[in-house]
């Protein structure tokens, strides 16, 4: 597969430059490059709008699949929040540790107060930092409601910093290859991978909103949400179903019917 070649051509190179910043102990860009790298291999096009806060921001994205994360971290250089279970994932669990993401377990109740501070050190030692609220993925155009556990982490913020919703407009391509249904990680990948089509996303940076101005966490999770679902209503021209993963009809080609891109 011409781009899974590509992206080891990229990596090789990437790892080699990385750790020389690693042994020199300065901040590495090269975990950005490669994540932009990666988007640009997959046949991501990608748009914006909004004026993105660039340090000491809290970004709160949508989220479709895997593939956001490197057209988000492409373009800003964050670092994400993520399900513990994605570190012992082979290669993408090693490459999101380059990235520093922050590992936190969706499913340990009790742990949460442990992760919020774990969290809130990552912030304090280093900004942007993603999370994808809804807790999984959908066609892009549903929006789930928010699990308000980590905006604990604002109340109050480790520092002072903003809270910005981001939110990722996938094309009929990118909605066609989201990460939904019973797919496995592998299995998406591999869709992607082999699709022939250029998939355009346009990335809008919404207000940026001061999280002292809210009383709690459950207020910040809404306030952030409905931002989100105000400019994708606004952009599908229609209401959204909070209830849904997905739209019908939905039924993405499996990926050995593909056409693989040259």
């Amino acid at each position: 597969m011409t781009r899974v070649i590509l992206l080891l051509i990229v990596l090789a190179p990437v790892l080699v430059l990385h750790g020389i910043w690693g042994v020199c102990h300065s901040p590495s860009p090269w975990p950005r490059v490669f994540l932009y790298v990666t988007a640009r291999i997959c046949g991501v096009l990608v748009s914006t709008t909004g004026a993105r806060v660039k340090s000491d921001v809290f970004y709160v994205s949508n989220h479709t699949g895997w593939i956001d994360i490197p057209i988000i971290a492409g373009m800003t250089g964050t670092a994400f929040v993520a399900q513990d279970k994605i570190a012992d994932w082979p290669v993408i669990g090693w490459l999101a540790k380059r990235n520093y993401t922050v590992f936190v377990s969706r499913t340990d109740r009790l742990g949460i107060e442990a992760q919020i501070e774990t969290l809130r050190a990552a912030i304090a030692e280093r900004t942007p930092i993603t999370i994808f609220p809804e807790g999984t993925t959908t066609d892009g155009r549903s929006l789930l409601p928010f699990k308000p556990s980590l905006f604990a982490v604002m109340v109050p913020p480790p520092k002072p910093m903003l809270v910005q919703p981001v939110v990722l407009h996938f094309d009929a391509v990118g909605v066609d290859l989201a990460w939904v249904c019973e797919e496995t990680a592998g299995q998406n990948a591999l869709r992607v991978f082999r699709n022939g089509r250029m998939m355009r996303v346009h990335v809008e940076f919404l207000s940026p909103f001061d999280p002292g101005d809210h009383p709690n966490r459950k207020a910040i999770a809404a306030q952030a949400r409905a931002q989100i679902a105000t400019a994708l209503e606004a952009r599908l021209g229609k209401k959204l179903n909070p209830h849904q993963r997905f739209l019908p009809p939905y039924s993405p080609a499996p990926a050995e019917a593909i056409e693989p891109s040259a």
